[in-house]
């Protein structure tokens, strides 16, 4: 499926839609309905550095100006109008905090235009190629935002088993199938992937 595609009608049942606020409401409840996102993160992770004292109201209120103020991107994929899920994508200052960043920095060359940083698919959703459908759409929306070299950091799940839940930064399959290249390691299972996107 072409990224144009993607960013339309996925299925005869599921579209993808830019996270703004529009979209804003169907998010909100998907994340409510998941204790806020791993314990109250809000998809706010990859933006600041999350610790001690910062409680989850915080981030859902931080999440939401950066919404209404364009600073913050995500490709949305709904069902009619429940969000099922969704992929997180922005420039390298509005996506400052990665995984790995040792090993990241340790090999880096130069910063790309864009990086695809977390995936989340809601609890009873999952095995609905909603994580191959939300890349899909980052991708088209990227390509309507310019374009460029674009980053992912997922986890390579050949050998073993894991639980969907922990793939928040994507699974290594959906970021192939949208082609992307493994560039390097970064951890013991997790790679630096890049591809270009042209403008659209």
């Amino acid at each position: 499926m072409s990224d144009a595609k993607a960013r339309g009608k996925t299925t005869a049942a599921l579209s993808v839609r830019a996270l703004d606020g529009v979209t804003w409401p169907a998010f909100a409840r998907l994340v409510e309905a998941n204790n806020g996102v791993w314990g109250g993160c809000w998809c706010m992770g990859f933006h600041v550095k999350l610790g001690k004292g910062r409680a989850p109201g915080q981030n859902r209120a931080e999440k939401k100006q950066r919404v209404d103020e364009g600073r913050t991107h995500a490709a949305l994929v709904l069902d009619g109008d429940e969000c099922l899920g969704w992929c997180q994508f922005g420039s390298p200052a509005e996506l400052p905090e990665i995984k790995s960043r040792r090993r990241y920095e340790k090999g880096l060359t130069s910063l790309p235009d864009w990086r695809i940083t977390c995936f989340f698919t809601g609890k009873g959703r999952r095995r609905r190629g909603v994580a191959g459908a939300a890349l899909g759409g980052a991708l088209a929306e990227i390509a309507r935002h310019g374009g460029g070299t674009v980053e992912g950091y997922p986890e390579e799940t050949d050998d073993r088993t894991v639980s969907g839940s922990f793939l928040h930064t994507g699974p290594m399959a959906a970021f192939e199938n949208h082609g992307f290249t493994r560039m390097r390691p970064i951890s013991p299972h997790r790679w630096v992937v890049t591809r270009t996107v042209d403008p659209a």
